[in-house]
């Protein structure tokens, strides 16, 4: 990190900015309104840095989501050695923010957008082995006992259920009370 060039470093620093722009502008105005262009214009960058970086509309994006999905990972990473009920409560937050609903906006333009459809497919199932593998790590899992993977799943579909109930409501208090019956329901299946 320390020998990288003022270029470099600065190359590294707009290429973050176009990312975390990306996420911003997927969450909030979805595939439809989200240009290189705009991105470019909300990161503070030329139109023309942003093609340097990101070739293409579909390069920017797809980065943007991975590179999110990273950071959600690394934030992931922080919640080990906690309570049960908090390692829930922290996977359920990764798929009620600002991140998950910009991958949603991904996935759904993915189903329409025949380029983008295999990266995306390839990009999710990606992250979906990652959260599956932390959530295994942070649950103190053992998926060699028969059922164990399956309820890892379940409660990461669970997560990823009430993240769509919060696209439309604040959903809190009912978020609060599935999160503590998904607790007491992991407590007696992996002991």
């Amino acid at each position: 990190m320390g020998d990288m060039t003022p270029k470099q470093d600065r190359s590294r620093v707009t290429r973050q900015r176009l990312l975390e722009a990306a996420v911003a502008c997927l969450a909030e105005r979805g595939w439809a309104g989200s240009t290189v262009s705009v991105v470019a214009e909300r990161a503070g960058v030329s139109r023309g840095a942003a093609q340097h970086h990101f070739p293409t509309r579909e390069d920017l994006f797809t980065a943007a989501v991975e590179y999110v999905a990273e950071e959600r990972s690394q934030a992931l990473r922080a919640v080990t050695g906690k309570s049960r009920a908090e390692v829930v409560e922290a996977l359920v937050a990764l798929y009620t923010g600002p991140l998950f609903r910009a991958a949603l906006h991904l996935w759904v333009a993915a189903s329409d957008e025949a380029q983008l459809r295999p990266r995306v497919t390839e990009l999710e199932a990606r992250v979906g082995r990652e959260a599956h593998r932390m959530a295994v790590e942070l649950l103190g899992a053992d998926e060699s006992v028969p059922g164990t993977r399956e309820t890892v799943q379940g409660l990461l579909d669970m997560a990823r259920g009430l993240g769509l109930a919060t696209l439309l409501t604040d959903d809190r208090a009912r978020r609060e009370r599935v999160v503590a019956q998904w607790t007491g329901i992991l407590d007696e299946a992996l002991g």
